[in-house]
């Protein structure tokens, strides 16, 4: 009898590739027992988490094996507060130190990440402070043109000065933040830290305060890293956790292999960089087709990334499509947020071998495809307990969200809708279950979709088998 491993499992906010992907995926080796806070303690895109609560769930549950722990989630109550939070230092500060003691008593490894403050080069304040809607490009270019000239020989005369004060004490507060758990990292509290840059730029205050942590790890000799990428590096260490007494051995294999220089959107590395990057993190090691415990077929792009509902178009797989010999795991990056149709049209006229088979991913950016693909990957590869409906299940939602919904149905409901509305959204997926289940072999009874945040970017499928 294999032992069970207790992992728990803060998550970022509560929407479902943060929250009930990790739970679908651990679901994968019933040998998992993914332990994590109700639903309803995490935020969302109004509500701040219940940090009290969540303090609280982790003081009383028995003690894991390890721990991954979203720190934006107890220091601000969530990525997007953590742009939003009128909290002090000070305040911020006692509360985690308070946070530390409870981990400490827990008596196990951490897996830990905190975001980099992004700055988003838009005028949209969905998800950042209200005057976001009036000055977010003007903010952008400020802290772009800051960093590249240095801030006395720019002029901000455009964003009046209380709400440029505010951005940058904000800003100031997080990094501070951030240069506090870097002490507790040198300190040798985590097992693993990590400082995540979002929605990168080449220049800007983000990638500045990366830059310098970078330099107090290399100096100092401190275990952490920073990466590109956000809401999939929980599940990342969540992997990173799994293989702590296993080496796995992962050959990136290209569909344009003259084209892995190229940077994605939202990042700021190039795609080979950004491969090697979540290989690593996952707690694997790159290496060659021949000596490669699993080959990670990347469908890649060649000179721009597409953005389907952005309508930037770009030429799609057409080449010949052969999947390894060996365990293998597809991440379909073609495009940013949506699957290449082309590519997923050939991937469905072949045959799922079940044995080597290890996943598919195409969800937004090509961190967040690469590091849950990855995880799904090396959950189902490990498994000591393997439950093969939970796989398929993990991948007919990957399919109908990354494939149906991102790459075709979004955009077409975008074109005659002005407001979300289910009722449309079933009418168009539907359309695509069918082929999904008769691809995966997997006919569950019901397949229930939702919009969790009230907006097109994102849907919920719920599977009842």
């Amino acid at each position: 009898m294999t032992e069970e491993k207790k992992i728990a499992f803060i998550p970022i906010d509560n929407r479902p590739v943060c929250y009930t992907l990790a739970e679908q995926i651990a679901d994968i080796d019933e040998n998992i027992q993914l332990l994590i806070p109700p639903r309803e303690m995490l935020g969302n895109l109004q509500k701040t988490a219940d940090i009290a609560g969540i303090i609280n769930w982790l003081k009383n549950i028995p003690n894991p094996n390890s721990i991954i722990v979203s720190l934006d989630t107890v220091a601000y109550g969530g990525l997007i507060p953590s742009r939003r939070s009128k909290d002090s230092f000070e305040t911020i500060k006692k509360r985690m130190e308070e946070f530390k003691k409870i981990l400490s008593l827990k008596n196990t490894k951490v897996y830990a990440f905190s975001s980099i403050m992004r700055i988003s080069n838009n005028n949209v304040n969905e998800e950042e402070k209200e005057y976001w809607n009036l000055y977010g490009k003007k903010i952008f270019e400020y802290s772009f043109e800051s960093h590249k000239k240095a801030p006395e020989k720019v002029s901000s005369t455009e964003i009046p000065n209380e709400i440029l004060q505010d951005y940058l004490l904000t800003r100031k507060r997080n990094f501070e933040i951030n240069k506090l758990y870097l002490k507790w990292a040198q300190e040798g509290f985590f097992s693993t830290l990590v400082f995540s840059k979002d929605d990168c730029a080449q220049y800007g205050f983000n990638v500045a305060e990366a830059q310098a942590l970078e330099s107090e790890i290399k100096t100092k000799n401190i275990n952490a890293l920073i990466k590109t990428g956000a809401d999939e590096i929980p599940l990342s260490l969540l992997t990173r956790a799994l293989t702590d007494s296993n080496t796995i051995k992962i050959a990136p294999v290209f569909t344009e292999p003259s084209f892995v220089d190229k940077i994605s959107k939202y990042e700021d590395i190039s795609v080979i960089d950004s491969v090697k990057g979540q290989i690593e993190l996952a707690g694997c090691t790159v290496t060659d087709r021949d000596n490669a415990d699993v080959i990670l077929l990347i469908n890649n792009f060649k000179e721009e990334q597409g953005e389907l509902v952005m309508g930037v178009d770009v030429e799609g797989f057409n080449g010949t499509l052969k999947l390894p010999q060996k365990p293998f795991l597809i991440a379909d990056i073609r495009n940013a947020n949506g699957a290449d149709n082309n590519f997923v049209e050939k991937l469905l006229q072949i045959p799922v071998n079940w044995e080597n088979f290890l996943g598919y991913a195409a969800w937004n950016t090509t961190g967040n495809t690469l590091g849950s693909g990855i995880c799904c990957a090396i959950v189902k590869l490990l498994s000591q307990n393997l439950n093969i409906n939970a796989f398929k299940k993990v991948q007919t939602i990957r399919f109908l969200d990354d494939w149906a919904y991102q790459a075709n149905v979004r955009k077409k409901l975008k074109s005659y809708l002005t407001e979300i509305s289910v009722e449309e959204l079933k009418k168009q997926i539907k359309i695509f279950e069918k082929t999904i289940q008769n691809y995966l072999q997997y006919y569950p009874q019901n397949i229930n979709y939702s919009y969790p945040w009230n907006r097109f970017f994102e849907i919920e499928i719920s599977i009842e088998e």
